[in-house]
């Protein structure tokens, strides 16, 4: 059985907290073991017809690898919505493989930096995230900041 956070249960599904419990206290969703990370799990399948994120169940795969850690993962979702233009979840997915110093991320957040997408326009914390993704092995930012920095 596939296992979901309740914290990401609670952001697909848009139900608060306090009502997940509930229904997991009446029986109606499915408690799982704790994660290694002591989150509360539960069973992904009782909770995907709730979901009300415009996303498709190809990509629920996605989402579990996304939720249980896989940065790859993460940053791929965070791009798919970003896509369907839901960017306080494009940004939360995309701040979370961030902290796992996932170079593509920190590029791609650089990327919202600078345009000012989803986030207040920032050159200087968008430079920061650039570099950041350059140092941690990224090409085109290792690219990008040679062009910015005058050479010899």
């Amino acid at each position: 059985m596939q296992a979901i956070s309740l914290d990401t249960a609670i952001l697909i599904t848009g139900i608060s907290k306090r009502t997940l419990w509930r229904r997991v206290t009446e029986g109606q969703i499915t408690r799982l073991d704790t994660d290694e990370r002591g989150r509360a799990m539960i069973a992904f399948d009782e909770i995907a017809p709730m979901i009300t994120l415009p996303i498709e169940p190809a990509d629920y795969e996605l989402l579990i690898d996304a939720d249980a850690g896989d940065a790859d993962a993460q940053n791929d979702l965070a791009q798919l919505f970003l896509e369907l233009d839901i960017l306080e979840m494009g940004l939360y997915w995309l701040n979370q493989a961030v902290g796992q110093h996932h170079p593509d991320a920190m590029h791609n957040l650089a990327k919202l930096y600078i345009k000012g997408q989803g986030v207040e326009k920032d050159q200087n914390t968008g430079l920061m995230w650039l570099a950041k993704a350059a140092a941690h092995g990224h090409v085109i930012a290792k690219q990008q900041m040679a062009a910015l920095v005058p050479q010899g």
